[in-house]
């Protein structure tokens, strides 16, 4: 039976992260260093410092980490107040790529490896890295790797290029996808400021809520040890699975967060400007707009708990966070657009929030899979007689 009754303490401290992202880390949303390319550094390490000295900082990590370990429902609760604010995750560390990555390295990485590339990340100290996307291909299709890693004596050489690889610029710890000769798709962990490992440019992008942006990255004999190796030789797509189920759902419950602050701006202005003789939410174009995000922000709320409650039975997943992760990025792009629509001119300026969400949550729909690779996995499995 599923049972979606929040218990009294994750409600609890889901209040106070909404409560700390609404007076401290909302206010940094006008900040000069919340650039084109998402925040600076800067700006995260005083939003991280705000989260720790609250007590809120990193708080998915497991418990031998020093975290909660909440339950994927128990995250879908803390996720969504964390993602109020599009700096909220970043402030409390529970932001993509970091958060996936902090939950991939739990699980494969060896004690060393914890200590030397985990550990700095879960305490907020340093930022990581997932460096899969290629330009000619690698990406939603994995298959089509095309970076190389060859062995040399003690030593892994890799070559390649990535691009679209989030907040490279001053991450520390790199976890890197490439094809090893005569072995597969194998991941590497190394330093952000391994010789090799070369940042060609910060790309433009439409969204701007993750710090240092996207950036092209190039690996000129790249020169790693033995103890580089991240889990087995070949098992890359494997452990990028395990990786993808949990990660596509915390990226829908952030966004979540951020639909549902876009409503709440959305409707306040419906009931405060005037036209025609009477608010505009009282007009019916106006407030079918605003049922119709109603209905969808909570369509989009069950489903993303259904998904959590099928992952804390034990579950993969991967069917059902697919159909979450297509269904719920598409709808909350359909909100953010009727909000920008409600706030009329406004809502295409900088005067609220609501302009920022919906260009982030346009990205969204490619983040993690675009929804029509997505549908394609879905429909496979449909027509497999699952």
């Amino acid at each position: 039976m599923i049972d979606f009754e929040i218990p009294a303490e994750t409600a609890e401290l889901a209040a106070r992260i909404r409560t700390f992202v609404d007076e401290e880390i909302i206010p940094f949303e006008k900040d000069p260093r919340l650039t084109a390319h998402g925040p600076t550094e800067e700006l995260r390490d005083d939003m991280v410092a705000l989260a720790r000295k609250a007590g809120l900082l990193t708080f998915q990590a497991e418990k031998r980490f020093g975290g909660l370990q909440p339950s994927h429902l128990g995250q879908a609760v803390l996720f969504e107040a964390a993602g109020w604010s599009t700096l909220g995750p970043i402030a409390l560390n529970c932001a993509a790529p970091d958060e996936g990555n902090m939950f991939l390295l739990s699980k494969i990485a060896n004690p060393a490896q914890t200590l030397e590339f985990l550990q700095p990340v879960i305490a907020g100290e340093h930022r990581s890295v997932f460096a899969m996307t290629e330009p000619d291909g690698a990406g939603s299709d994995p298959g089509q790797l095309a970076t190389t890693a060859v062995r040399d004596g003690d030593h892994y050489v890799i070559n390649g290029r990535k691009w679209l690889i989030t907040g490279a610029n001053g991450a520390r710890t790199w976890i890197i996808m490439a094809d090893l000769e005569g072995a597969g798709a194998t991941l590497f962990l190394c330093h952000g400021d391994a010789p090799g490992l070369i940042i060609e440019r910060t790309m433009d992008t439409m969204d701007r809520n993750y710090v240092e942006g996207h950036a092209v990255v190039r690996f000129d004999d790249l020169r790693l040890p033995k103890s580089a190796l991240l889990g087995e030789e070949g098992q890359a797509f494997r452990y990028a699975q395990l990786r993808l189920a949990p990660a596509r759902l915390t990226h829908c419950m952030r966004w979540l967060g951020a639909a549902t602050r876009a409503q709440a701006i959305a409707v306040e202005h419906a009931r405060t400007r005037t036209a025609f003789g009477k608010p505009i939410g009282q007009h019916q174009g106006v407030g079918f707009m605003l049922a119709e995000n109603e209905i969808a922000l909570q369509q989009c709320r069950l489903m993303i708990w259904w998904a959590c409650w099928v992952l804390d039975q034990g579950h993969q997943g991967r069917h059902e966070s697919s159909m979450v992760k297509s269904m719920v990025a598409e709808e909350l792009f359909k909100v953010a657009d009727r909000c920008v629509q409600v706030l009329g001119g406004m809502g295409i300026s900088d005067e609220t929030p609501v302009a920022m969400i919906f260009r982030d949550i346009r990205a969204f729909r490619l983040y993690d899979g675009p929804t029509e690779v997505h549908k394609y996995a879905i429909s496979r499995k449909v027509l497999a007689g699952a």
